[in-house]
């Protein structure tokens, strides 16, 4: 019984059997007409046998590779020493030139790395994007090439020029406006697209929006100018100038409101509420007063002549108010109101102003003998005397009327005094002016003695 380890003895390992002896050639070789390859590649030489162990060494040793190139394709192949010489090859013709390879080799075109490495110049080369894109087109030269020789083999394509693609113009920037350099970092609708001067009718638009910003601006300085103008204070000749042109540059219901609120103004310090109830047309003074309070009045001149009727709230009383335009200066009104303060000529009864009874209303029955209370205000600022007189609405008469400012003082028992009718005269006549003096602009609130 045998084991592994017998066998593993080199003497027990069987010989490899030889090689089988070599065929020769046949005697006749075939031309190159007859195999094609002999024209284009030069056989090999088979590799020697591997002799034997122990078997003699072979007769003929394995010659050297000839260091000569091959032949030229087409050429008759040189004669060999072991054939007998064949008849003369006939010349083949010449194969054609294949085209030399391109700038880039068509695989290398079509990979990742070859577009990562050239997508900035396949943006910016607009030849490049002319050409296309496929594979095996050569990229296109940056600047044409001048006119000359033939460019070097594998430089470019050798096509016809009717197989290449027609190349698409990448679009020509528009050139800036002559005198215009724009920035850098100018934006494009600063550049004109046409690079033309810019017609009229952008012109006039231009002109219009300049024009009009320019009025827009002129009207704000004007009304600044004027606000301020209006803010500065008014001096004293230009107030009593105004005054005068209060009664018809003014409304009636400014100078006469149609509801007088009085806080505090009535008898013990009550509220007081007038309602205006008629309104007389402007005329003159003639008949607006007593014969003495006229002549008294004359001096300082009459323009226009104005008076409203009001009604306290519980319609009791009726109170007529009025306000004479004066011709006079300033200094004449000082001196009228001096001579009204120093003489006590608005103390005298018979120097009363006349109510103005309109038909229809409350005060209808308001006359001459109706009258309880008055008061008469020269007004030095502007040329405006104001008066006010008061009664009772149901037409009782009064036999001896008190000054309005007599019947508020505290204390007072008589009629006019305890009904609050010198209160109501007094009241109104402050309310009136100082709407006329707020009409004219008068800057101040001035005081005159009563009359």
């Amino acid at each position: 019984m045998s084991t592994d380890a017998e066998f593993a003895d080199a003497r027990h390992i069987p010989p490899i059997p030889p090689q089988p002896p070599r065929r020769p050639d046949p005697a006749v070789t075939p031309g190159p007409e007859g195999d094609p390859q002999t024209a284009v590649l030069r056989r090999i030489p088979a590799e020697p046998p591997v002799p034997a162990p122990g078997a003699p060494a072979a007769a003929h040793p394995v010659p050297p590779r000839p260091t000569v190139p091959p032949p030229a394709a087409g050429a008759q192949p040189p004669p060999r020493p072991d054939r007998a010489p064949g008849p003369p090859a006939p010349a083949a013709p010449a194969a054609p030139t294949p085209p030399p390879p391109a700038g880039r080799p068509a695989a290398f075109r079509d990979t990742a790395a070859f577009h990562l490495a050239n997508s900035q110049k396949l943006w910016s080369d607009p030849r490049e994007r002319g050409a296309g894109s496929g594979a095996g087109a050569p990229p296109a030269p940056r600047n044409p090439a001048p006119a000359g020789p033939p460019p070097a083999p594998g430089s470019g394509p050798t096509g016809p020029a009717a197989a290449r693609p027609p190349q698409v113009p990448w679009p020509a920037t528009a050139a800036p406006h002559r005198g215009v350099v724009p920035g850098a970092g100018a934006p494009a609708m600063l550049r004109h697209p046409s690079g033309r001067r810019p017609g009229p009718r952008l012109l006039g638009a231009v002109a219009c929006l300049v024009l009009g910003i320019g009025l827009i601006g002129g009207a704000a300085a004007g009304s600044w100018l004027s606000d301020e103008a209006d803010a500065a204070p008014a001096t004293a000749a230009a107030t009593f100038a105004k005054g005068r042109d209060v009664w018809h540059n003014t409304p009636a219901d400014r100078l006469f409101p149609r509801t007088v609120n009085g806080l505090g103004v009535g008898p013990g310090g009550a509220d007081r509420t007038w309602t205006r109830i008629a309104v007389a047309p402007d005329s003159g003074c003639g008949g607006a007063y007593d014969p003495k309070l006229a002549a008294a009045l004359t001096r300082a001149g009459c323009t226009r002549l104005l008076r409203a009727t009001y009604a306290d709230a519980t319609r009791t009383s009726v109170i007529t108010v009025g306000a004479q335009i004066t011709k006079t200066d300033q200094p004449g009104m000082r001196a009228l109101n001096t001579r009204f303060s120093t003489k006590s000529l608005g103390t005298r009864t018979d120097l009363l102003p006349l109510p103005y009874a309109a038909k229809g209303t409350p005060a209808e029955d308001f006359g001459r003998a109706q009258r309880a209370s008055w008061t008469v205000r020269i007004l030095t600022d502007i040329p405006v005397v104001v008066y006010a007189v008061s009664g009772f609405a149901d037409g009782r008469a009064v036999a001896e009327p008190q000054p309005a400012e007599e019947a508020v003082r505290p204390g007072a028992t008589t009629a006019p005094a305890e009904s609050g009718l010198g209160h109501d005269a007094k009241g109104l006549a402050d309310r009136v002016g100082t709407d006329f003096r707020k009409a004219a602009g008068s800057p101040t609130q001035t005081t005159e003695a009563s009359s």
